[in-house]
């Protein structure tokens, strides 16, 4: 069993998600602060209708400010969304290009050298295995296939275990290059996949040591609390009792969204909304074992 899926829905059902409620739904976090911004917006009302306040001048103030925090909240979302999309489609290449490489080697050894082609495979799946674990920065033994072809010892000292399978395949290669079993020309003909591995890793990592710079998250944040903080004043003046369910509201739009952001800025965790990364390594594996078997 793996320790998250990815959710998975049918998103033509609209009430069926409205009412449904998950272990990483934001309506639970923010509930708490959203009674407290009810309650406050609820002693701002009778403040107003008892005593004969007028909060009208704050109005325009939290306008301007709502404006210019829902834009930075549009590129926040963006970019967070963009970081997901991208490890997802380095994930799909990964896929993509190790049934190539695994197809390629199978044609290319399956009569000259036979005997090669299921330790090339054992690099080859081990390798997605390898990668999820060393974005997770948690990197577990148990969660990479057995593969008698590979010393897994070696394996368990590397520091960087991607990196060190790589470089088992490129040397595997050259090997089959220097005893003539392959052609510079056979060599050149599998080097793009070969070479995408190491760009897949290194695109990853890139991501994963690349977060949305700490001034600017700082900042966002910072402008939410004021938002927020803000909020029952100029509502209960506007709205009277009707702005205490509004206020809850807003708050819970705009909050969520950088909640949302957070989560889907970091994508190759073991959360509910991070990419399905343990099936796809296990789909690769399982494609791979298809292609080594299949005669060429």
């Amino acid at each position: 069993d793996y320790p998250c899926r990815m959710i998975t829905y049918n998103p033509r059902s609209w009430f069926g998600l409205i009412f449904r409620f998950h272990s990483s739904d934001t309506f639970r976090m923010l509930l708490p602060t959203m009674l407290l911004l009810g309650f406050l917006t609820w002693g701002l009302v009778l403040l107003e209708t008892q005593e004969h306040l007028s909060l009208k001048s704050a109005t325009i103030f939290h306008q301007i400010l709502g404006f210019a925090l829902s834009m930075l909240l549009v590129f926040r979302i963006n970019t967070a969304y963009d970081r997901w999309w991208e490890g997802r489609k380095l994930w799909g290449s990964l896929v993509n290009n190790s049934r190539s490489l695994m197809s390629k080697m199978n044609a290319l050894l399956a009569k000259r050298a036979p005997a090669e082609v299921l330790p090339l495979c054992s690099i080859l799946s081990v390798f997605p295995f390898a990668l999820k674990e060393h974005l997770r920065d948690e990197p577990l033994m148990d969660n990479i296939p057995r593969m008698d072809e590979l010393d897994r010892e070696a394996l368990q000292r590397a520091s960087n275990r991607p990196l060190h399978l790589y470089n088992l395949l490129v040397t595997r290669l050259e090997h089959l290059r220097s005893s003539k079993t392959l052609t510079d020309e056979q060599i050149l003909y599998v080097s793009p996949e070969i070479f995408s591995l190491i760009d897949i890793t290194g695109a990853c990592e890139r991501i994963k040591s690349s977060p949305i710079p700490f001034s600017y998250s700082l900042f966002l944040k910072k402008i939410i609390f004021i938002y927020t903080v803000t909020m029952p004043i100029t509502f209960s003046f506007e709205y009277h009792f009707w702005g205490i369910p509004a206020v809850m509201f807003v708050f819970y739009a705009f909050a969520s969204l950088e909640l949302i952001s957070e989560d889907v800025e970091e994508p190759f965790g073991t959360d509910a909304n991070d990419l399905p990364t343990d099936e796809l390594a296990e789909k690769i594996r399982r494609d791979l074992a298809v292609i080594s078997a299949s005669p060429a």
